[in-house]
Parts: structure tokens; C-alpha cells; sequence
């Protein structure tokens, strides 16, 4: 194999952080070429630099031979370089067949022809095996459904280097497999793909070498079949981590929050379950199978149809997050882009937003307190950022998430639910963020941890409930717990 793509030297700053300090690295054609970092690493501003959202202070992209300073959106597309970015770049309402051909519309004469995008668009879906209604608009969708449409649309086009920022992170094991078939099939058609993912195993499953980024410099390039997940995991943070779900001791108490006969949406069906003190109950199932529907019912940000929620044995009305955080629960979003943050503020302002009650005096807030507490939980959390008041919107992924989680952490909830937590954040942050779930359920909090991820599932939770189609098939302990026995459940084999 030879060189389609050399970044040489690139060097990118923002205000108080060197993104990418005079990195240089190559990518083959036909390869799977997977980047690993933590968050902050510099892997989402180098895939900017090549997609030409960004141009970089110093350094040069070599493409076929041809070298550039920088290139434009315009430029990397004629070149063939597609990008599937981690957050969205989809127009919610527009259909499913007008976001894959945005901008590249089929037409007959002066008129759209949506019979042709629509029958193009199917045909890339049905590729994929996923089954999705071209017409619908994409604002319908689930997170994981609008992920591939974001896939479809670059496949639309025909790339040639192909950079897939966390394209699994929304998406269940059928549908990995999938998105791995057709890597496979684009990779044995001569197209390489810059792969980025925080799931370890994917890269030992798909990639053909791994280049590991650490504060914005280049660290190393390996082998996949060479190395093993230790060595990465060193070499990505600089430390050994011994233990990938920590353990702990808890004493589990009495019931905190308990569901009774549920109803919501026209979809969540008759749903009863209890998670108390100490318990961190995890909630599992397929993509669609109504999880987030459900514990967004219950924390008040969609209406309750019928049934009944008590906390600490009182029945509680939730009728809206407010409501919800006043009684003690919290919900730390799926999506922080849309839910979770105000990109646009600082990191300060997000984080006491959830508890400007508790710190203020009057209607004054206190400052010295706000600044003590934000300091308390950059610190804690890790976030790397040059101050306080950077903005959210200049932060990587996983750092925003990790605002998002401690905005909630600030208003002492007894309730955490967690909607998939670690989704785009990299390994050693994963462990920070399982070590404090240990040190609330230590301190008698109670969690609803939804994820994808079975192993996270498997190694985090207590107890385990498994939904299919608005309702709860199964449910069982952590030790009677099997990955086969919950996808058993999930693909309503049981009911």
C-alpha cells in the first residue's frame, strides 16, 4: 500500500490551548487507520483541519502528492475526503432522501426529482440493512437513526478517504456489524477510512493500524495486530488503568423512586420498577425499544399518559424537569448538543444553571460559591479547559459531556439517571466517570444507567431491565446477567 494522505507538521492554536502541536501522519489508501486519544487529545481538530472546516497555523496536507497549506469544505470534496462528524450536521426539516442529496439534488430540468433521490436513498439503506422511510423527516428520528443518515449521506458521495468521527456510539451490536460490513467493502474498493471511537474492541475488530494522539502531539503509530489494549490505553493517557468497571461496596437500601403502571407517548406500555438507595439499575435494549422515551417521561420532559411515581414513598408529580430537579431527580441527556448544554456560554454558567436556588442569597447569586463549586467539579470531572469561562462550544466532545454531567452533580439530586453516559467519551475518562457513579450510590444516591454498551451494562449495574417496544421484557441480577440472556430479551424472543 502507498500514501494517499500525509499531514506534515500541522499546527493548530485557540485562545489559552494548542489543539495540535506539529503533528505529522500518513494514511494508506485501502486502510482502516483508526486515531486514539482521550478527549482533548487534538483527534476532532485534526479531522477539521482535513476536512477543511479549519485551517491550521503552520504545517502543510499532502493529497495524491499535491501539497496544500490548508484546503476549503469545497476543496476536500472534490478531492474525495467525506466526513461523518460526531455531532450532527443533518437539517432536522428536511426528509431522510433530502439530507443524504443536500446540496447535490437530482433534478429534471428546473425541478427537484424526489422520485429519484427517494429510490436512490433506499437503495443505500437497504445496503445497509436498515430500515428506515426515506420521506420521513429527520427531526422523527432517534438519535441512532439520524447517526445513519449521517452515514448514508457520505456514502452518497463518492469518497475517498472517508473519516468516521464516533460513528458507533449511538448504534447496537446488529448495527455495528453492519457499519463494519460496508467499512470492509469500501476498504476492498480502495477507499481509506480515519477511524475514531472510543470502544477498544472496535479497533482491534476494524482497524488495520492505530496512530494515538496525547495533548494535541503525535505519540505513536502501531500495528492493530501488534499491539493490545494495555499498551494503547498507556500510551493514549500516560497511565496504567488496572480495572475497567471498579468495583465497590454498597449497601443497597430501600426503594427511592418506584414506576407504577406507566403509560406514555402511545409507545411506553404499562411500565412498573423500582431503583432504591445504594442501586445502580441498569436499563438495556435495541435501539428503538423506548428507553429514553421512558425515563424522559419520567423526569417530566414528555407528558405521562397514566400510572404513577413515588419518591421516597410519596406519589410526586414530575411535570417538568424543573419540577423534577426541585424533587431531587436529575437526567443527564443523550444528546448534550441539543439537551445537555448552552454551547454558547462558559462553562461556569452551564454548571450552576441547575442550581442557581441553592447559590443564591435573595435573588443575588453568591459568586464566591459558584466559583468554588465550578472549581470543585473541573477538578473533579477533569475537564480540560483553560479556564472557567471558556465556552462549551470550544470544548471537545467528551469535555462538554462531562459539563453536562456535572451541571447535574451540582444540584444534588437523589435520583441520577443517566442516558447513556459515556457515549464519545474516551477510556480513561469512562473510568472517572464509573468511579463516581460508585461514590454516589456510596453516598446513597440511586442511578438509571441506559447504555449500549453491553459490557458497560454487564460491569456498572446491580440489577438490569431489558425493554422491547415500549415495554419491559426482563429483568434480573447483576449475577444472573448474560449478554445473551439480555439480547434474548431485547429482541422480544421472551415475550
Amino acid at each position: 500500500m502507498s500514501a494517499i494522505l500525509q499531514l506534515n507538521h500541522i499546527t493548530k492554536r485557540y485562545p489559552g490551548v494548542v489543539a495540535l502541536d506539529d503533528v505529522s501522519v500518513s494514511f494508506e489508501k485501502g486502510e482502516v487507520h483508526a486515531l486514539l486519544g482521550e478527549n482533548g487529545a487534538g483527534k476532532s481538530t485534526l479531522i477539521k483541519v482535513l476536512s477543511g472546516a479549519i485551517s491550521p497555523d503552520g504545517g502543510e496536507i499532502v493529497m495524491d502528492g499535491q501539497t496544500y497549506g490548508s484546503i476549503t469544505p469545497a476543496l476536500a470534496q472534490k478531492l474525495g475526503i467525506g466526513v461523518i462528524y460526531q455531532e450532527f450536521t443533518l437539517v432536522p426539516t428536511l426528509t431522510v432522501a433530502e439530507n443524504i442529496f443536500l446540496g447535490k439534488e437530482y433534478r429534471k430540468g428546473v425541478f427537484l426529482d424526489r422520485k429519484a433521490m427517494l429510490r436512490q436513498a433506499s437503495e443505500i439503506l437497504q445496503e445497509m440493512e436498515i430500515k428506515i422511510d426515506p420521506d420521513t423527516p429527520v427531526r422523527q428520528l432517534s438519535v441512532a437513526y439520524q447517526q445513519i443518515v449521517e452515514i448514508s449521506k457520505a456514502l452518497a458521495n463518492d469518497v475517498r478517504v472517508l473519516i468516521m468521527d464516533e460513528p458507533t456510539a449511538p448504534l447496537t451490536t446488529a448495527e455495528v456489524d453492519c457499519l463494519f460490513r460496508m467499512v470492509r467493502k469500501l476498504v476492498a474498493g480502495g477507499v481509506t477510512i480515519i477511524f475514531i471511537s472510543h470502544r477498544m474492541e472496535e479497533l482491534f475488530q476494524i482497524a488495520d493500524r492505530v496512530t494515538i494522539l496525547r495533548d494535541g502531539t503525535y505519540v505513536q503509530t502501531l500495528d492493530t495486530a501488534q499491539t493490545d489494549r494495555a499498551e494503547l490505553i498507556s500510551l493514549m493517557v500516560g497511565r496504567s488503568i488496572d480495572e475497567q468497571y471498579p468495583t465497590r461496596h454498597v449497601t443497597i437500601g430501600e426503594p427511592v423512586l418506584e414506576v407504577e403502571h406507566l403509560y406514555a407517548k402511545d409507545f411506553i406500555r404499562d411500565v412498573s420498577f423500582q431503583v432504591r438507595a445504594g442501586e445502580i439499575l441498569g436499563l438495556s435494549g435495541l435501539i428503538g425499544a423506548g428507553r429514553t422515551e421512558l425515563v424522559r417521561a419520567i423526569y417530566g420532559a414528555d407528558p405521562v399518559q397514566a400510572g404513577e411515581i413515588r419518591l421516597a414513598g410519596k406519589p410526586v408529580h414530575l411535570k417538568s424537569p424543573a419540577v423534577s430537579i426541585h424533587h431531587g431527580v436529575a437526567l443527564v441527556p443523550e444528546s448534550r448538543k441539543e439537551q445537555g448544554v448552552v454551547l454558547g456560554m462558559s462553562i461556569a454558567d452551564n454548571m450552576v444553571m441547575s442550581t442557581t436556588r441553592k447559590l443564591s442569597r435573595g435573588i443575588f447569586l453568591q459568586k464566591g460559591r459558584c466559583r468554588r463549586l465550578v472549581s470543585e467539579y473541573i477538578e473533579k470531572l477533569r475537564i480540560k479547559t483553560p479556564s472557567a469561562q471558556q465556552k462549551v462550544v470550544n470544548l471537545s466532545g467528551g469535555n462538554q459531556q462531562k459539563v453536562v454531567i456535572g451541571k447535574f452533580l451540582a444540584a444534588d439530586p437523589m435520583v441520577y439517571i443517566f442516558d447513556e453516559p459515556t457515549r464519545g467519551i474516551d477510556v480513561g475518562a469512562k473510568h472517572e466517570i464509573y468511579q463516581l457513579m460508585n461514590q454516589l450510590v456510596s453516598q446513597g444516591k440511586a442511578i438509571i444507567m441506559i447504555s449500549s454498551e453491553l459490557p458497560e451494562i454487564l460491569g456498572m449495574s446491580d440489577r438490569i431491565l431489558v425493554m422491547h417496544e415500549g415495554r419491559l421484557a426482563g429483568e434480573m441480577s447483576r449475577a444472573e446477567a448474560t449478554q445473551e440472556r439480555i439480547m434474548h430479551y431485547a429482541s422480544g424472543a421472551a415475550t
